[in-house]
């Protein structure tokens, strides 16, 4: 039994001895900085079965609880407000329990427990990753991790969208006005290359239109009548076909880009346990399709195409099979949800990192594999995020106007360089070592500005701001990680010496309080699929700890008991900030 539960059954008992009526709940909360006190126990609620005046009805169970749950020290009664304050044997009980546990806040994982696979970052091969992906692969990995924190196993996993018509776009400009370049002719990342035949396609087609409306065709005419888009269509029906010099010109522009992601994902610090590729996904779901008709979960229309009607449920009628045959996103996406259960039995459900454009879409998924009878649809979730922006507005991939996210990573480190330059924080440092921090900063001020938003939210992203060393952001809570490690490095003594009996400073009982929380701000992000949860968590943690710096003084405390449970202290927030980012993936340095 925790101590919060030890409160809650000590208050009933109370209300039971001294009024003799019994209390289904007991409302607690933290008490307010104003008041002395640790935790609150709110009496206003226990008014609708105890008939008396909350005061004196606060004082009741405030004796109760001195006498009988030993951690209570003693208490005071604000209004209806029952404040108790918590014995120092508690605290350094609580800390002696921790501070050598290198897993603490982390679950292990039980063979009882269902897995999660986590779905993220899924690009589109014709072009580089970029700043909106960013989001999303950050996202994703952070969740994953935090998932498995808290005590389940998580498969990461994307699906590469790799065929289609905006393939095709690609290919066909580059085998146009490519002139055989390859990445390695060019000096160019793979995905750059092909990046670039995308939006030279889309320049020759703009092109094409406005030179078709100039003779007379209307706008829609144009944009269908192209004839560079109708190559592509071509080129789209030839490598279904299967045409040999098609694929083999699809598989090297693919393998070009897969190593440009692979450069990229390794730059960001983020894997996957495995890869799922349309082209061999998109003729999933069709066998499931005609399951669900006998089934009745869909129908099929006079011209032959099959829906399923989700009118009663307040959405619409879905098609799921297209007259000829063929298949929609829809149907692959059941054929690939059901054939991972089948490569990994053991997954209990799935999260689905894509952005809020597809709400509807997952909405649809989700309900239509409920219908179909598989339990795991019950476990599905659909974490939802919103775009990315910059100050200068909106991205757009065919006009070449996204923020390239090597591109982004190399400049959020010369970023980080600039302003430590200015502060002059890494004096005395070689260039190799400096070069190393700077990037550390600079991933880590990006990943924390994305990080600490609400998945849900739309975010303004601003480089500059990220990098900032005071305020919420990865550099700050670096950077005080850094001054743990200068402390624990000017500690002379045997860290591992117990500590006896010493009074605790008000500071050092509030820091002790946030460490408390850490399991259960793990066990919360995992529920609420948001690592905003855990960034957030970890700010309040430093800005604490930085209180405490200021307030109490380590290396000239009165004791030498107090200078080692304050060092102690100081590398235990230490371990917990690194823990907590490298949930984010976010890596801390040791000097800065």
């Amino acid at each position: 039994m925790n101590l919060q539960q030890a409160i809650s059954e000590g208050v009933k008992a109370a209300i039971q001895e001294s009024y003799g009526a019994n209390l289904e709940a007991v409302e607690l909360q933290a008490t307010r900085k104003e008041f002395e006190g640790d935790i609150t126990v709110v009496v206003f609620p226990m008014l609708r079965i105890v008939k008396g005046n909350p005061v004196q009805i606060g004082e009741a169970v405030g004796q109760y609880l001195v006498d009988h749950v030993k951690e209570i020290k003693s208490y005071n009664v604000v209004k209806g407000f029952l404040n108790l304050v918590i014995s120092d044997a508690y605290y350094l009980d609580f800390f002696s329990r921790i501070k050598d546990n290198e897993q603490y806040g982390f679950v292990t994982p039980s063979k009882d427990n269902k897995a999660v696979m986590v779905e993220y970052s899924s690009p589109n091969t014709n072009k580089p990753l970029h700043l909106g992906h960013v989001r999303n692969v950050l996202l994703g990995y952070a969740v994953a991790e935090i998932i498995k924190a808290s005590g389940k196993k998580v498969y990461k996993t994307q699906i590469i969208n790799d065929r289609g018509i905006h393939i095709c776009k690609s290919m066909l400009a580059w085998q146009k006005f490519g002139n055989d370049e390859t990445p390695e002719s060019t000096g160019l990342k793979g995905d750059k290359l092909v990046g670039n035949y995308y939006v030279k396609f889309d320049q020759v087609y703009k092109g094409q239109i406005t030179e078709l409306i100039s003779q007379g065709k209307t706008e829609e005419e144009a944009k269908k009548e192209a004839p560079i888009l109708i190559e592509a269509q071509e080129m789209l029906r030839k490598w279904e076909a299967g045409d040999q010099d098609i694929v083999r010109l699809w598989k090297t522009m693919n393998s070009w880009v897969y190593k440009g992601f692979d450069q990229t994902y390794k730059a960001i610090g983020v894997d996957f346990d495995s890869y799922y590729y349309e082209s061999n996904t998109y003729l999933l779901g069709k066998d499931n399709i005609e399951e669900g008709l006998a089934k009745g979960v869909f129908f099929k229309k006079d011209d032959g195409s099959v829906w399923c009607d989700l009118t009663s449920e307040g959405l619409d009628e879905k098609l799921v099979l297209r007259s000829d045959g063929t298949a929609v996103y829809m149907t692959q996406d059941i054929g690939t949800a059901i054939q991972r259960i089948k490569d990994n039995p053991d997954i209990g459900g799935m999260i689905y990192t894509v952005g809020n454009e597809q709400d509807y879409h997952f909405k649809v998924l989700f309900l239509i594999l409920k219908k179909l009878g598989y339990d795991w649809a019950q476990h599905l979730h659909h974490l939802s995020y919103g775009m990315v922006d910059l100050p200068s507005g909106k991205m757009k991939s065919r006009e070449g106007t996204v923020v390239d996210a090597d591109d982004l990573i190399t400049e959020m480190g010369r970023t980080a360089s600039e302003i430590s330059q200015e502060l002059g924080k890494l004096d005395g440092y070689t260039q190799e070592e400096k070069d190393e921090i700077y990037n550390t900063i600079g991933l880590g001020a990006l990943k924390y500005f994305i990080l600490k938003v609400d998945p849900k939210k739309r975010i303004l992203f601003n480089p500059k701001e990220s990098v900032d060393f005071q305020g919420n952001t990865g550099p700050f809570i670096q950077y005080t990680y850094a001054r743990i490690q200068a402390i624990m490095r000017k500690a002379e003594f045997d860290l591992n010496t117990k500590i006896t009996e010493i009074v605790l400073h008000q500071k050092e009982k509030e820091l002790i309080k946030q460490l408390e929380l850490y399991p259960e701000i793990i066990q919360t992000a995992a529920h609420d699929l948001s690592p905003a949860i855990v960034a957030n968590y970890t700010y309040d943690l430093v800005k604490s700890y930085n209180s405490f710096f200021q307030n109490v003084s380590i290396f000239g405390a009165d004791s030498d008991q107090e200078k080692l449970f304050r060092v102690q202290l100081s590398g235990l927030v230490g371990k917990t900030i690194k823990s907590a980012f490298k949930l984010l993936g976010i890596d801390v340095p040791n000097r800065m």
